[in-house]
């Protein structure tokens, strides 16, 4: 059952890497994450961390944002994960 909530995520996996993902059900999609079912790079990576998450209105605006983020260094991924734990969510 899709969703109106278009969101972009990023997981922090066991062995400290992030993965940046698109989603309109985030509990259903870190559910396959953890199964082994998600994105090919999460398989064996788990447990996961949410680090970050932000909501958008529509899904073009989600996934060119999913697309920036995942462009960014993982240096520039930690600065946005650290102004999200302040309560920045740059849309």
């Amino acid at each position: 059952m899709a969703s109106e909530e278009h969101l972009i995520y990023i997981l922090k996996c066991k062995d400290g890497t992030l993965y940046t993902g698109y989603t309109n059900n985030l509990e259903y999609r870190i559910r396959m994450h953890e199964a082994g079912k998600g994105a090919k790079y999460t398989r064996g990576r788990g447990p996961f961390e949410i680090m970050y998450t932000c909501t958008f209105e529509n899904k073009s605006d989600a996934l060119r944002e999913e697309y920036r983020v995942k462009r960014l260094s993982r240096k520039e991924k930690l600065a946005m994960i650290q102004g999200y734990e302040k309560g920045m969510c740059d849309e």
